[in-house]
Order: C-alpha cells, then sequence, then structure tokens
C-alpha cells in the first residue's frame, strides 16, 4: 500500500473522483420516486418500500408501544453503553448553544436579548430560533446505527427543536432493537419504518401520514443523498455525505500496530472507504505496511476492507512533518489522526479536518460512538468549507433592528446616496418622505 511519489498525484485524483455525485441513472431513478411521492403521499412510499424492502407496510409509523417492545430486546450492557454516550453528547453540544443578543445605542456592546423590553429604541442584534421541526433519516441497510440516532437527534434537542421524527428502514420487517433503544431512550415518539429516496421524499414534501419538515439530517446510500441533494431548497439539509476517511500523520514515534487498526477501522466501512497514512518515516511506513496484512487477516470483513485499501489506501512518505500536514490539508480528511512526538506543534498547521484526533489514545472510534463531538463529518474534501454536525445546523438567525427619528437621521444621508447610485430611486424616496425632501409624494 506504500505508494511512490510518482503516483501520489494520480492515487490524489482517484479520491476526488471518488467523491463524485451520482450517474444519470440514479439521479433518474431518485427523480421519478421525489416525484411519485410528491404527488401521491403514502401510496408511493408504501409502493417503494415494498419494492426495496420487500416490507408490505399497513402503517407507515412505528407507535411508541412498538418501539418499548422492540427496544426490551436489547442487551442490558448496550443500553448503558448507549447511556454514558448520551450523556456525553449533550453535554458537548450544550456548549455549542447560541444566545440572541443586542446592542444598546452606539456602544456596540453586546447584551442579552432579554434586556430589550427595557431599551425602546436604536438597537440592533440577532434573534436565535430552533427550527420548529426536522426529520433525521437513519440507515439500516447493510448495519444499523444507533449511534447515528444520539449524533442526529441530540443536537436538535438542544437547540430546542419541539419535533422531531425519524425515518428508519426496516428491509424484510426487521428492525434493530438497539436503533429503537437510541429512540426510546431520548424520547422520539414519531418514528416511520420507511428510508430510502421515499424517505427523504415523504419528509421534504409531507404525506397524508408524515407531516413536511424543515429540515433533513442524517447520512444513506447514493440514492439518499441523492434524494437530499435534490430535495434542498424545499427544505434544508445537514449535507452531503460520502464515503468514510481517515487520514493519519505520523512520525517515527507512532506505533504500527495502532495506526494498522485505526486505518482498518475505516476501509470495513465499505469499498469506497479511504484510509491513508503520511509520515516522514519510512521505516514506520513498512512496519504498518506489514501489520495492515496481518490484521486484515482476522477481520470478519476483510473482503470489503481488502478492497477499500487497494483501491483508496495509501501509505505515503514525506520528507517532513510539516509536508505531510500540507498533504493533509490539500485532501481535507473527513477524521485526521495525529500521532506525533509534538502533537501541539502539528495542530496549528492543520487547516482542513472534519474532526481532528490528537495523540496515540485518542483513536477515531472514540469519537464515533463516546467522547463528545459529532460523528456526523464532511467528507469528500468538503471539510474545507464545512463543519461537523451541530447545534447551529439546527437555529435560524434574524437580524433585528430599531432607530429613532434621530438615529434615522444620522444615517439617512448615507443610506440616500448609495441607493442613487445604485439607481434605486424607490429606495432613496424611503428615505426622502422622512426628511421631507421627496418631490411629488
Amino acid at each position: 500500500m506504500i505508494r511512490k511519489q510518482k503516483d501520489i498525484a494520480l492515487f490524489m485524483n482517484r479520491l476526488k473522483k471518488r467523491s463524485a455525485g451520482a450517474g444519470p441513472s440514479v439521479e433518474k431513478t431518485v427523480s421519478s420516486i421525489l416525484s411519485d411521492v410528491k404527488n401521491n403521499g403514502d401510496a408511493a412510499v408504501i409502493k417503494y418500500t415494498k419494492k426495496f424492502d420487500g416490507l408490505n407496510l399497513k402503517l407507515l409509523s412505528l407507535s411508541p408501544s412498538e418501539i418499548s417492545r422492540y427496544a426490551d430486546r436489547a442487551d442490558k450492557k448496550i443500553i448503558k453503553a448507549l447511556e454514558i454516550s448520551a450523556k456525553r453528547i449533550y453535554k458537548f453540544h450544550e456548549l455549542q448553544k447560541e444566545e440572541s443578543w443586542i446592542t444598546k445605542g452606539a456602544a456596540y456592546k453586546r447584551f442579552p436579548a432579554e434586556r430589550l423590553a427595557g431599551i425602546s429604541r436604536n438597537f440592533f442584534g440577532q434573534i436565535i430560533r430552533p427550527l420548529e421541526r426536522v426529520g433525521c433519516y437513519v440507515p439500516g441497510g447493510k448495519a444499523s446505527y444507533p449511534s447515528t440516532v444520539l449524533m442526529n437527534v441530540i443536537p436538535a434537542q438542544v437547540a430546542g427543536v419541539k419535533e422531531i421524527a425519524v425515518c428508519v428502514p426496516a428491509p424484510n420487517g426487521g428492525i434493530n432493537p438497539y436503533v429503537m433503544a437510541a429512540i426510546k431512550m431520548l424520547g422520539i415518539k414519531e418514528a416511520y419504518k420507511i428510508g430510502g429516496a421515499q424517505a427523504i421524499a415523504a419528509m421534504a414534501y409531507g404525506t397524508e401520514t408524515i407531516r413536511k419538515v424543515d429540515k433533513i439530517a442524517g447520512p444513506g446510500n447514493i440514492y439518499v443523498a441523492t434524494a437530499k441533494r435534490m430535495v434542498f431548497g424545499e427544505v434544508d439539509i445537514d449535507m452531503i455525505a460520502g464515503p468514510s476517511e481517515i487520514l493519519i500523520i505520523a512520525d517515527n514515534s507512532a506505533n504500527p500496530s495502532f495506526i494498522a487498526a485505526d486505518l482498518l477501522s475505516q476501509a470495513e466501512h465499505d469499498e469506497l472507504a479511504s484510509s491513508v497514512l503520511i509520515t516522514n518515516s519510512g521505516r514506520l511506513a513498512e512496519k504498518v505496511d506489514k501489520e495492515l496484512e496481518k490484521q486484515l487477516a482476522g477481520l470478519k470483513r476483510k473482503d470489503i476492507a481488502k478492497k477499500s485499501l487497494a483501491a483508496y489506501g495509501a501509505v505515503i512518505i514525506t520528507k517532513n512533518i510539516a509536508d505531510a500536514v500540507k498533504l493533509s490539508n490539500d485532501i481535507a480528511p473527513e477524521h485526521l489522526e495525529v500521532m506525533t512526538k509534538k502533537t501541539a506543534s502539528v495542530l496549528p498547521l492543520i487547516k482542513n479536518a472534519g474532526a481532528i484526533f490528537m495523540g496515540q489514545w485518542t483513536p477515531e472510534p472514540l469519537g464515533d460512538y463516546s467522547a463528545g463531538p459529532n460523528h456526523t463529518l464532511p467528507t469528500g474534501g468538503t471539510a474545507r468549507f464545512s463543519s461537523p454536525l451541530g447545534v447551529y445546523d439546527f437555529i435560524k438567525r434574524s437580524s433585528l433592528l430599531s432607530f429613532s427619528k434621530n438615529g434615522f437621521m444620522q444615517l439617512a444621508k448615507t443610506v440616500e446616496a448609495i441607493a442613487d447610485v445604485e439607481g434605486l430611486e424607490a429606495h432613496g424616496n424611503t428615505i426622502r418622505v422622512r426628511t421631507g425632501k421627496a418631490a411629488g409624494l
């Protein structure tokens, strides 16, 4: 898996193509499903659920009693693990909450918005309000993910979203007890046993059973991702999640078995997952390469991991750690692990990464499940301009302005001048009618 210097450019190009959008056939299929659900509601959702999931639905929803019945089948040890994780996720996201604020007079100093009652004129500010209704999609094809329930629902709850609907596929009628346990734990009472593009359509457009949401969050396969992209504008979405990826920056102080294990933790996701080590140590590179072969042999999902490593895995040797970070910034990985002697000196150089894991005792799966930060992260190089899912994804901001006559007069000439130079006469007239300069008005 060690890539020679001349092959690095080809490898980088392959990584970028890996995250390309869906092809015409997928887009055509998804477009047809979206249109059908928009026009025919529940009937279309039921039709596609039978076609793709092999499930004959009479009711789309899971009742609270059904959720409890399935949740009661979950192993108590796993429920305890989910509870510990949920508490940490809540604590982390509580720190992301934003508060409304106003200024007073010309001070340009922020005050809590609660003080608005005592200020009658000349202020501006920002009002923070939660979204009213959110839909969360939880994948349920090749595997089931209770952690996705926690990571998508908890930030919305912390933000103050009143209504949260969860859609969970149930292939051939199978419902995962751990997903239900997570739903029950968070107090979600609105859940539907539907998936795929039809679930995204139902949440985006609304049906007889499912009311339209304001935003859809949660990962899914190429059909789900394409559907989310196509309904954006009708509703908001969190992001378009691509194949998982990890990049590790390491020097000769790093443990090769730790690195190999962490690379494989992403390679086992699917054949499109990417696992990359960038190091300034040729000796470490060779040890990791051998360790990968050794650990790969013992994995249940070794066939998937092997294909992933062959196509999108790499061990790249650079002259120094600074060059390693430069290459990492170009890739902008979803998960970035730093295993160097002086991790603190590397951090200021990192510009692009969804989540940064510092030191050999901070493997990526800690962030996937229990550390606290969100595991829904930008992929495919979008960490250059995107952020992890958070409380800020479930709020909206409104600007707030109030001027007295004196405050208005101080800005009148300025506003009038800019309106006139832009040729917007009526804009200028809003000023002139108040200053008595409006001709013929």
